[in-house]
């Protein structure tokens, strides 16, 4: 009885969704995309700062403990 929903459904709920939001969806799923964007990116920028510092440790300590 209750499952669930098949694909007429699923279409009519869609439907009424792009009614009620139609002039404002393009720029919703702009925004979106911008926001997705900017998420990648500063995931990728502390991915780089992390292996930058970790790289800098690793000096530091090599310069700190000569081979004697």
């Amino acid at each position: 009885m209750f499952g669930f929903p098949g694909w007429l459904e699923i279409a009519i709920i869609l439907g009424i969704i792009l009614l009620l939001f139609g002039k404002r969806l393009p720029g919703v799923m702009n925004s979106l995309g911008r926001s997705i964007v900017e998420f990648k990116k500063g995931t990728q920028e502390g991915a780089d700062d992390a292996e930058d510092s970790s790289r800098i440790q690793s000096q530091d300590s090599k310069q700190d403990n000569p081979p004697g």
